[in-house]
């Protein structure tokens, strides 16, 4: 055999060992909001149509390939603390991948951070919740300073010297990461730095004292002296802040640099390393002496920063469904290619059944969050004030709580491959019990739901006004709300069956708005696998009846 022929022949044999065929392709280069059937009906609905086609062009962005690759890049390369510069000075400065601060600026520029404040229009919270709902289907991490951003603002006004001072660079649409005083900078991130060692959500409980530097009260300047075991987004050019001041616990906000240009010492420990959440920068930190200006009156500091907690709650409730929404586009998208056992799997009936399932938690999701959003549009209104009150809660809770299993679910209609660091579900694990956590755990929205309804019995009402809206369009629906009426009859031990009441609120208002809004299908694949029999069991347990072609149709991206 000659030379060639051996070459011929080592060829066949030793490279070409098979074809590629019946594989999966990226999800990439589709439009994440036109695409998204439940999401256009909701911003339609809920008051937002006149931003369809801004919407459509940032869904556009949100859904390229480029974008898409920012958030891998950004989470590939995690935050990194210089604490002190090569010469010994202090310096507390985190560096982040260049992906990481186009995000940001990408995300400021489109108002994520501000437009409400600065564009109060009907529909403008609906708005910015389908825009932020979008970018954190790139990455969530980012999405951290964001809200804090966002949520800082209606704190702020409870004292209008510092809103003056503050908010229009708070609220510009500018992002400059820069490490100098805010002074020097045309707009500026706000962090939040409330939990300490000893307390964890029991904020009473913090020991950092503030120290009058002349007047006492409202504006007034303090020296901050004690720790900080969370502070997230360090970077920031600013923090709200609790602490102890000569008439109790008080908000305070905390620039990172003196008017006079030099540090403040708010001092950067670590960073913490979390399983999820990896490109946002989440520290420790001790603070020396640091001035700061109280937010509100003396002493009430939970009543104050407490509007910023119920905005980084709402925040929440979107990135879980967003989150929510990118499992099951990726499980939707890789069934529709790959076949198995001679069909397409989406073709198949118990993945047909999973899959649509996966679909229903995701429209109820989204359909009780851009409530929600509407109503903080009309908190003038008292039943939507009433609602943003006591739903909130409720939303954040269980939507949250329900994306970590959601998210194994869509894992695992990939199957090996899905596993895999180089596929998108390990990052969306990752992070899918986060929200649950943050912000109050379920334990916590769960006990913030009985103070609202001791505290303001109204809430109660409000609640039931909602889903009486859809009263008479569905038995199981009917039934399910006459029965958490019974629990109400009762309130005793009401602590101890706090999270099985607050689980059939959830269901009873996502039911409510599915059977008010969503096509026959989603509605009632939603109530007869959720309010039936004593509610749902695992993914893929979808009673016969649902239409679960039509589902799967409606939820399906196309790239």
């Amino acid at each position: 055999m000659n030379a060639p022929d051996i070459l011929a022949r080592d060829s066949i044999y030793l490279a070409d060992t098979h074809q590629v065929t019946n594989v999966s392709r990226e999800l990439v280069d589709y439009n994440m909001f036109a695409q998204d059937a439940a999401l256009v009906d909701a911003v339609q609905r809920e008051g937002a149509a006149w931003a369809q086609d801004s919407l459509s062009t940032f869904g556009a962005l949100t859904g390229s390939a480029m974008y898409l690759d920012l958030g891998i890049q950004a989470n590939r390369h995690p935050p990194e603390l210089d604490t002190h510069d090569r010469f010994g000075n202090r310096v507390d400065l985190v560096r982040f991948h260049p992906a990481y601060h186009t995000l940001m600026k990408t995300a400021i520029e489109n108002g994520l951070h501000a437009s409400p404040w600065t564009d109060p229009r009907p529909g403008a919270h609906v708005a910015r919740a389908a825009r932020t709902y979008l970018q954190t289907q790139v990455e969530a991490g980012h999405g951290c300073p964001i809200t804090m951003t966002f949520a800082a603002v209606p704190s702020l006004r409870t004292t209008p010297s510092l809103a003056a001072l503050w908010e229009p660079k708070i609220t510009a649409l500018s992002y400059d990461p820069g490490n100098v005083p805010d002074a020097q900078k045309a707009g500026l991130t706000i962090g939040m730095a409330m939990t300490e060692k000893q307390g964890g959500s029991d904020v009473r409980a913090n020991s950092t004292r503030a120290y009058p530097v002349g007047a006492c009260g409202a504006g007034e300047a303090y020296e901050l002296v004690g720790h900080k075991y969370f502070v997230s987004a360090p970077m920031c050019d600013a923090f709200l802040v609790l602490a102890q001041a000569p008439g109790g616990l008080s908000c305070f906000l905390l620039p990172r640099w003196r008017p006079d240009g030099t540090k403040n010492p708010m001092q950067v420990l670590r960073l913490k390393r979390k399983m999820g959440n990896v490109s946002n920068a989440s520290s420790e930190t001790e603070l020396r002496g640091a001035l700061a200006w109280m937010v509100g009156e003396e002493g009430r500091g939970v009543r104050t920063i407490i509007e910023m907690v119920a905005m980084t709650r709402f925040d929440c409730m979107i990135g879980s469904t967003a989150g929510q929404r990118a499992a099951v586009a990726q499980a939707l998208h890789h069934c529709s290619i790959r076949s198995a056992f001679g069909n397409v799997l989406n073709q198949q009936p118990l993945m047909k059944n999973v899959l649509a399932d996966l679909v229903l938690e995701h429209e109820g999701s989204l359909a009780l969050t851009m409530r929600m959003a509407r109503a903080m549009d009309h908190r003038a209104d008292p039943h939507e004030d009433l609602l943003v009150r006591l739903v909130t809660a409720v939303g954040k809770y269980w939507i949250c709580k329900r994306t970590p299993n959601h998210a194994y679910e869509s894992m695992e209609c990939i199957g090996g491959s899905g596993v895999m660091e180089d596929s998108p579900f390990p990052r969306l694990f990752r992070e899918s019990p986060v929200n649950a956590i943050w912000e109050g755990s379920g334990n916590v929205q769960c006990l913030d739901v009985l103070r609202a309804m001791q505290k303001t019995p109204a809430v109660v009402e409000a609640f039931f006004r909602e889903v009486g809206k859809a009263r008479g369009a569905n038995a199981s629906l009917d039934r399910w709300v006459a029965a958490i009426k019974q629990e109400f009859a009762d309130l005793s031990d009401m602590e101890y069956r706090a999270r099985d009441v607050v689980d059939r609120m959830a269901l009873a208002i996502q039911s409510a708005l599915l059977v008010q809004h969503a096509p026959t299908a989603v509605a009632d694949g939603f109530c007869a696998s959720r309010l039936a029999d004593g509610g749902h069991r695992n993914y893929g347990t979808l009673p016969r009846g649902v239409d679960c072609a039509a589902i799967i149709r409606r939820a399906t991206p196309r790239a």
